[in-house]
Parts: C-alpha cells; structure tokens; sequence
C-alpha cells in the first residue's frame, strides 16, 4: 500500500500555527513512508471562502516547503460526485429527506432539554409519509439506533462512540450542496487516502464519517487525530499567544525551517533532542511518537531555534530573503553575502538581520544621541582627524590594516582602542553597534569610509 496522506483547509480564514503543523504532520508521515501528499482546498462554504485566504494557504505551504504532489484539489468542484453519493443512500432507503422548519426543530429540542435530554434530532422524518410539493427539505443520513462506532485511532488510541449518542446527520442542505462530513468521506475514497491525520477537534465528526463510509460500501482511511495547541497559560491559541498567519511569521524574520523543526517539536518528540534537519525530521517521524495531550506554544523556544538556524545556514542562502526583507537598492553598496555573513552570529532572526545590514547601503543622517554623549569627548577629534589622514595616504586599503592603524594611533596616545574604535563606527553606522570595526569599515570600503567620517565630523563637531 502506498501511503497517501492530505491536507484539507478550508479558506475562510488564514493558515495558523495548528493548521501548519497539521500539514507539517501529514508531510512527513507521507515522506517518511515515501508515499504522496496532497492537497485539497475544502471551499464548499460558498460564502465564506475567499480567494484571499486561498492564496494564503498555498503560500504558506510553499514557504514552508510542503510540497504536494499534483495540483490542488477545489472541493467545489466535485459537487456532481458529492449529490451522486447523496442519491445513492436516498436510493438504499440509509438517506432521507427532512422538511423539518427551523421553528419545528427548536421545540422539538426545548421540549428535550426541559426534559433533561440530550438536544438531537429524533428522526420524526425517518417515516414521513407526506412529502409537501416545493416545500424546502434536507437531507439525513439514517444513523444506527443501536450498537457502537469505534475510531481505531493511531495517536488517542481507541474510542468508543454509543449510536444512541449520534443524531441522523444531514448530508445535503436545502440549496442542494452537500454537507462537510459527506464531501470529506467521498473526496477522502475518491483521492485514495490511506492516512487522515487532523486536529482532534475534528474527533467527534468521525465517527459519523466512518458510518458514511461503511453505508457507501467503502473502506474508511486510518485517523491520527493530533492534540490542539494551546498557549503558555494553558488557553486554547489564540492571536494573543502568537496564532497569526503563518506567512506573518516570515514577515518577522522566522526561517521556514526554523518554524517546521518547532511545529514537529510541538507535540511529537525523539528522546530528548530538539534540533532536527529536513532529512532527520522525515527518518524519524512517526504517528506513534505524538503525544496525547495539548501541546504548549513557547515563544523563546522557537526563537531560540530560529537562532540556532540563522548561525547555521549559508550566507548565501539567506540573500534573497534579506533583500527583499531590506527592500531598498543594494547594488552600490558591499556584496549583500559577506553583509549577512558577519551579522549572523549576533541576530536573533532574518529582520534583525536585515536592520543591522541597512547602513551599510544607507549612510547615516542621524547618530545615537546616548552613544554620542558617552563616546566622543574634546580629545576625540585630533584622534579622528589622524585616522583620516593616515587612511586618504593608504594606498592598499583593508578591514585589518584600518584596525592595525586605530591600535597604533591609540598605542601612540596612550589610550584604549574604543576611544578611537567607537567613534569611527558610530559615524559610519549611526550608532554603537556594528560587526566587528576591520569588517565594518572593510566592507564599506575606503572611499564610503571616508565619506561617512567626514560627514560625522561635519555634523557632530
């Protein structure tokens, strides 16, 4: 058997950090077992699904390098196989129409809870002999009465469900669309899923989906239905805890693989290890490992991860995203690469880097005004002027001789190289904070150097 797992958002909002990892779930089981991954965009809420949010999704699953085999499927565009399914069970008598109003239905279960009874339908049209012309009606799966629906589940384990507790279902509305557990079931058989793994908010539809399943003649997939996420305090996720459209979290500077290697943390574990390359997470992934209880967001573990990242990738790597990140020409500055590669060690995330990166294409017009209050004194000047002299007479202009000649100059004065050192780079970065003095200044080069010390001078003098 060749394991087939999917993804099925509906777009009538964003992808956030639960349907992510979701997705990252069902990605890896499939790859693990070299099986397929696909995607199905479930859009049949006509009303509330948005190309927008569509648009969303397949970013933020591209982003993340989710890749899924063959094209989406649009749910909406397989309502012909969904009413044919609806017909069938009406034909075998396990289906039936509903012309219950709305005012019917709501004493029907106010008379059940002032009762002391569970509020479900309770098949009145089960036996309906009448069948009003062009009166509206949906359409009700015919539910067993007696017995158990068990979900053999490969993360919560096996749960029962009494019958008695499952109402008859509808399964098409009174516009003629077809109902969300119906579509699934046959989208699920038609695509040939072999493994559904989802939040397990979804638990309580799927032993309703296993009855459709089984009155369709059809072999329902495994479940793993996975544990929700929920926030430092223990509350379910909300936008509060950082449940935010998981393409914002690109805008913030998060690495894609960063986010994955934490969404497989979140919930599933290897022993005690926390970093895990693409390669390991799909060696190592398994359906068995994922916990049963709710999973805890923790803010600093993913920036802590998001760190550890950022210093291992390639320079090279991160150019792309920190120029479009920087969003201004670069083309007259440094090369962007050795840019990146000496702020990496000291950035928390890919925008933090890009800020550290700015002056070197934008020469201050303002300096820290803190950093210039403690920094430059009257004995300053004479040491800056003796650098730009020494620097316009240097013929072979480098990072290492411009720090060799701030150590002479301040070994001749008797003073420590930061009453030069500091100076320099808040004049030509605008504030105290820059890569280490012979790369800032190598990078900029002679002529930027210059420029920008002459400026300072001019304006803080």
């Amino acid at each position: 058997m060749t394991v087939r797992t999917r993804f099925a958002p509906s777009p009538t909002g964003m992808l956030h950090i639960g349907g992510a990892r979701t997705a990252l779930f069902a990605w890896l089981y499939a790859r693990h077992f070299g099986g397929e991954f696909v995607l199905r965009i479930e859009d049949t809420d006509r009303e509330r699904s948005t190309d927008e949010a569509t648009k969303v999704i397949l970013d933020g699953l591209a982003w993340l390098g989710l890749d899924w085999d063959g094209e989406p499927v649009f749910q909406s565009a397989r309502e012909a196989q969904h009413v044919a399914a609806v017909e069938k069970l009406l034909a075998q008598g396990k289906a039936y129409k509903c012309y219950c109003s709305k005012d019917e239905l709501d004493e029907m279960r106010e008379g059940q809870r002032e009762a002391g009874q569970k509020a479900m339908y309770d098949g009145r049209c089960r036996s309906r002999k009448e069948h009003p012309e062009g009166a509206p009606y949906v359409v009700r799966f015919r539910s067993p009465d007696e017995g158990e629906t068990w979900v053999k589940d490969q993360v919560l384990g096996d749960v029962c469900f009494p019958n008695k507790e499952l109402d008859d279902l509808i399964i098409m509305r009174t516009d003629g669309t077809p109902t969300y557990n119906l579509a699934v079931v046959v989208d699920d058989a038609d695509m040939g899923i072999t493994h559904v793994v989802r939040g397990s908010d979804h638990l309580n539809n799927t032993p309703r989906q296993i009855q459709l399943y089984e009155a369709l003649g059809l072999i329902p997939p495994a479940f793993a239905h996975i544990p929700l996420i929920h926030g430092p305090d223990g509350a379910k996720m909300s936008k509060r805890h950082g449940s935010v459209a998981i393409t914002e979290y690109r805008e913030q500077g998060y690495l894609p693989h960063a986010v994955n290697n934490y969404l497989a943390r979140l919930g599933w574990s290897h022993g005690d290890e926390e970093v895990f390359s693409e390669a390991q997470l799909i060696e190592l992934f398994d359906l068995a490992q994922v916990g049963k209880g709710a999973a805890r967001f923790d803010q600093q573990k993913l920036d802590w991860l998001n760190g550890h990242w950022l210093r291992e990738s390639k320079a090279a790597d991160l150019v792309a995203e920190v120029s479009r990140l920087l969003a201004i020409d670069v083309s007259a500055g440094p090369d962007l690469e050795p840019v990146i590669a000496s702020l990496q060690e000291r950035s928390k995330n890919l925008v933090d880097l890009a800020e550290g990166a700015r002056f070197f294409y934008e020469a201050p017009t303002a300096y820290q005004e803190k950093a210039v209050k403690k920094n430059f004194r009257d004995t300053t000047w004479p040491l800056l002027e003796s650098f730009i002299a020494r620097i316009e007479a240097m013929e072979d202009f480098s990072g290492e001789a411009a720090h060799a000649l701030i150590g002479e100059i301040c070994e001749t004065e008797g003073v420590n190289m930061g009453k030069l050192a500091q100076p320099i780079r808040i004049m030509v970065a605008g504030g105290p904070i820059s890569p280490p003095i012979d790369l800032t200044l190598g990078l900029l080069g002679k002529d930027e150097t210059l420029a920008r010390l002459k400026s300072g001078i001019t304006a803080l003098k």
